[in-house]
């Protein structure tokens, strides 16, 4: 081989030399830096053999300054050499501030660099600018690095937030986790248990608590009673929905191993629950409570109620829903129209009734009956099946599912043997003219199984736990002011006045409204439509009045009823029960106001006996009040007396106007012309004293309610009542807070001195007293009360007759002494024509 020269080689070697002294000056640069001094104290392992072992691989190997290595896991230990072990969560953030680390060693090399050479000595002005470009070059460099420095820091902060955000959710779901820690008892499907979490129930109650397990995991039918507001309905609408969903996930496991089959374990578009409730309202609410967990596993559920188009809601069936909540008059009318999808009930899983002891009252519901009869028999047996049962026998056995009863109420009344009248089906030899009278028949009618599980958990006096019961004994025509004494006095939170009567709740709305009182009505001639928007008003208004009958007591779960007045006793206890559940619903607190005249106090003893209540509160009345408010209701009533009968007038006249109309007659006035001048000067005395009243009225009505002793000057001069102490006491600790905090303008609440604001609840809390209810002692007072009247009115007939013996016999004697004038007169005149 041809070697070169020497020359060439002298010219090699100055060109290395240059480059083996950069590489020397570079490692002794890198040297002085701290970070890699720390890396190179570890006790690196050479990954690499030395050159006296493999002689061959060490011409690979180089000069040996470069050679790699390894530490294993034993040796590290972060204490020592100050290093951080991240988490998987930080290997992003980690990674570019590794790269922004680079960047910045890179940038504080060059200006190492540049430091580090040292410019050569030269004279003229060419070196002063060669050295002011350098030293442009070196700020640069130092505002570049201190860019990257910034962002390595900000890049530390958003990594320390994010870190944050992770613990804060973690800590959410954890206690998330705690407080819907009672559901996973029950365990439920995990989409119902998002649906919980998402609605806020944090823990099941009672009834929930006891009949879930044995209506979704043993497959029992349930009998159970519980207080108003307790959750009823989660009860049986949690084991349908669970039901459905195990149905659903067996379909699709079978799906994939017998393909076409698997439909029949979970088939689609049929009924598989029928629930029905006494009243429209509780419907719709059960409705709307059931769609809330509806919406997460795509089950359809559909109301079918009277007073809507038929038509609507049979388009609605069309759609083939899976859940019906329905009353009993509109689906018997759809199902005896022969509509396909409830006459369908071959594949009816769960038949619920809800609020049952209203369904068993006398007269009522016998359509409820009739669609009982249409139920497939739960047993082998077909006898009793109706027509439309029998046409199912067709469709396959497995499509028949094993149907399950649910039957709830807020009281319950089994006799011992129940279970045994179940097993031997003795009830069922009835015969069906005897009606649904009691609940035993109507669970045993229903296909009630022997096993079912019966659950009672209400206490011996019914009613809620936090239930304030109260009474105000009083005069049937002094209710009404009452009734306005606490709606203006006590008017805080929503309030419920229940009547018996469609007349009474008319009369009571009416003076209400024209004392200023905004109430919505409901009751049963209400078409529907103006039902749901009487409910809707209530509910938008923090403090709204419902003025309703009995149609209002079941079921009706509405936030925020603070008070509800009895204005008229109900005609049974159960009924007393479910008004009074309207509040203190889901342990929330509650009172209720009797409004009780003489006649009511031994019924209102009786039913306080039946709840096992031997004393019960007077509420409190501030007797001062009385005079103004008797002096707004006269002026309301004949207000109200004078409009009705306007009224009435005008209904009159113009049913006669259209009922001519309609026979194509002509009405012809055969009114004299003084009897139409008198009329109109009727009706225009009678609009003179109405705008009279009205203006007096509203002059009332301007200023607050204020007691009879009551000064504007001087508000103590009556004497300090514990009412006007307690406010002048809140006023005095509002204006010390007002001092504390300067600067903030804030709006304060109008206080009424001498008026209380404090809902009804408070009050009786702190000035309610205790008054013991005895049958027979109520009984003999209102005998006596009755006899003491009796002889008052026998009184005053003895009195009138004997003022009207009195004046006749008066004028008797004015006549007889008119004659005797009369008679001495002639006698005189004959006596002079004589003379």
């Amino acid at each position: 081989m041809a070697t070169p020269s020497q020359p060439q080689r002298q010219q090699e070697e100055k060109q290395s030399v240059p480059l083996s002294k950069k590489k020397n000056q570079k490692r002794k640069r890198t040297k002085h830096d701290p970070e890699l001094e720390r890396l190179d104290s570890l006790p690196w392992n050479s990954s690499l053999p030395n050159e006296e072992e493999d002689d061959t691989f060490s011409l690979f190997i180089g000069s040996g300054d470069l050679d790699g290595g390894f530490l294993s896991l034993e040796e590290i230990d972060e204490s020592d050499y100050g290093l951080d072990v991240p988490g998987a969560k930080k290997k992003i953030s980690n990674k570019n501030s590794k790269l922004k680390k680079q960047k910045l060693e890179e940038v504080t090399e060059g200006s190492r660099e540049d430091a580090e050479a040292e410019p050569e000595p030269a004279e003229g002005m060419a070196e002063e600018k060669n050295v002011k470009a350098k030293k442009k070059k070196k700020k640069s460099k130092k505002k570049k690095a201190k860019a990257v420095q910034q962002e390595d820091e900000s890049a530390t902060v958003i990594d320390s937030k994010d870190d944050e955000k992770e613990q804060m959710l973690y800590e959410d779901e954890a206690e998330a986790y705690a407080e819907f820690y009672a559901w996973n008892e029950l365990r439920l499907h995990p989409l119902l248990m998002k649906s919980i979490s998402r609605l806020g129930f944090k823990e099941p109650t009672p009834i929930q608590r006891t009949c879930i397990p044995a209506a979704a995991h043993q497959g029992k039918d349930v009998i159970g009673a519980a207080e108003t507001g307790s959750g009823k309905t989660l009860a049986f609408g949690l084991p349908i929905f669970q039901r459905l969903l195990e149905e659903r996930e067996k379909a699709a496991n079978m799906l994939e191993e017998k393909g076409e089959e698997a439909g029949k374990y979970a088939p689609k578009g049929v009924l598989r629950a029928l629930i029905i409730t006494p009243t429209r309202e509780l419907t719709l609410q059960v409705t709307d409570h059931l769609k809330e967990f509806a919406k997460d596993i795509n089950v359809r559920v559909v109301p079918i109620v009277g007073g809507m188009s038929a038509e609507k809601q049979e388009r609605l069936l069309k759609t083939r829903p899976e859940v019906i909540v329905g009353t009993p008059g509109r689906l018997w009318e759809l199902m005896s129209g022969g509509e396909k999808h409830l006459v369908e009930l071959h594949s009816l899983s769960f038949f619920v009734l809800d609020e049952a002891d209203r369904m068993v009252e006398a007269g009522h519901f016998r359509e409820l009956q009739s669609i009982i009869e249409m139920l497939p028999m739960t047993s082998g047996t077909t006898d009793g099946q109706s027509q439309n049962t029998q046409n199912c026998v067709t469709v396959s056995s497995l499509s028949r599912k094993k149907r399950q009863t649910f039957v709830f109420s807020a009281t319950l009344a089994l006799s011992a043997d129940f279970r045994k009248k179940l097993k031997r089906g003795s009830l069922k030899s009835k015969q069906s003219t005897d009606g649904l009278n009691s609940i035993e028949i109507l669970s045993e009618r229903a296909g009630m199984k022997p096993n079912a599980a019966i659950v009672d958990l209400t206490n011996a006096s019914i009613l809620a736990k936090n239930l304030e019961e109260s009474f105000i004994e009083c005069r049937e025509e002094d209710k009404d002011a009452y009734l306005y004494y606490i709606l203006s006095i006590h008017g805080e939170g929503r309030t419920i006045v229940f009547c018996t009567s469609i007349a009474a709740l008319r009369h009571i709305s009416s003076i209400l409204r024209i004392l200023g009182v905004n109430v919505s009505t409901l009751h049963a001639q209400m078409q529907q439509r103006a039902r749901l928007k009487a409910i809707d008003c209530f509910r938008a208004n923090e403090h709204g009045i419902l003025v309703a009958t009995d149609v209002a007591a079941r079921g009706l779960d509405i936030p925020g009823v603070r008070t509800v007045v009895h204005y008229q006793l109900p005609h049974s206890a159960e009924v007393y029960v479910h008004r009074s559940g309207r509040t203190a619903r889901a342990s929330s607190d509650g009172c209720s106001i009797a409004l009780i005249s003489p006649n009511d106090s031994a019924k209102f003893a009786s039913l306080c006996k039946s709840f096992a209540k031997e004393s019960i509160k007077h509420f409190p009345l501030e007797s001062s009040y009385m005079p103004e408010v008797m002096k707004r209701l006269s002026l309301a009533r004949q207000i109200d007396k004078i409009s009705r009968k306007d009224s009435q007038e005008r209904a009159n006249k113009s049913w006669l106007e259209r009922s001519a109309e309609s026979l194509e007659l002509v009405v012809e006035n055969y009114d004299s012309e003084e009897e139409r001048v008198k009329n109109f000067k009727q009706k225009k005395a009678s609009s003179n004293h109405l705008k009279k009243l009205q203006q007096e009225l509203n002059g009332l009505l301007s200023r607050p309610l204020r007691p009879k002793t009551f000064s504007h000057r001087y508000p103590t001069a009556a004497g300090v009542t514990h009412l006007i102490q307690h406010q002048f006491e809140e006023l005095a600790k509002q204006n010390g807070d007002d001092n504390l905090v300067l600067g903030e303008n804030k709006r304060r609440k109008m206080v009424v001195i001498g008026q209380d604001c404090v809902e009804p609840l408070q009050a009786l809390r702190s000035a309610g007293h205790e008054v013991h209810m005895d049958v027979k002692e109520r009984v003999e007072k209102r005998r006596n009360a009755e006899s003491l009247r009796r002889k008052r009115k026998e009184e005053k007939k003895r009195r009138d007759i004997y003022s009207s013996v009195y004046a006749t016999s008066a004028e008797s004697r004015r006549n007889n002494l008119k004659g005797e004038s009369k008679v001495m007169l002639l006698g005189l005149d004959f006596e002079c024509r004589i003379r």
